[in-house]
């Protein structure tokens, strides 16, 4: 009688981006389906970034740093309110620096089976690629990109 290996079909760790645009809310919600449907383990990252423009006072920066910390932070108390309604658990994340970088870097940490993250609305991305187009070529896991 020959043994066999249960094992498990789809992502046993999902990570969603989310950054408060209508894209990644709704790459959110995607992701929550999917662990849901899938029994996975689920990973909200929000990455934080400062934009490095010329000519900004000390002060500015700092004002927009507290702002993007902010928006984080109102991000993962509706994620957590939206969690509990659905009876789910999640790890939020919220880091600063590089959106790309940030995402990878979590990834691998958690050695995340699947991305998932919201379609760039930017124009200029069509031309010079998107985060979503980077984590595709990185061919390090399934990446799913909502519109």
């Amino acid at each position: 009688m020959s043994e066999f290996e249960l094992g498990t079909d789809g992502p046993s760790v999902i990570l969603a981006a989310v950054d408060g645009s209508v894209t990644s809310l709704r790459a959110g919600a995607y992701a929550v389906g999917l662990a849901r449907r899938q029994h996975s383990d689920l990973a909200v990252i929000t990455v934080t970034t400062t934009p490095a423009l010329s000519g900004m006072s000390a002060d500015a920066v700092t004002v927009l740093a507290q702002s993007a910390h902010e928006l984080a932070s109102d991000l993962h108390a509706q994620a957590r309110e939206y969690l509990e309604l659905l009876e789910m658990e999640a790890r939020l994340l919220t880091v600063h620096g590089d959106p790309y970088l940030e995402i990878v870097r979590a990834a691998d940490d958690l050695r995340a089976d699947a991305v998932v993250v919201g379609a760039s609305m930017k124009a200029g991305h069509r031309f010079v690629g998107s985060l979503a187009g980077r984590l595709i070529k990185a061919g390090k896991w399934p990446v799913t990109v909502v519109p």
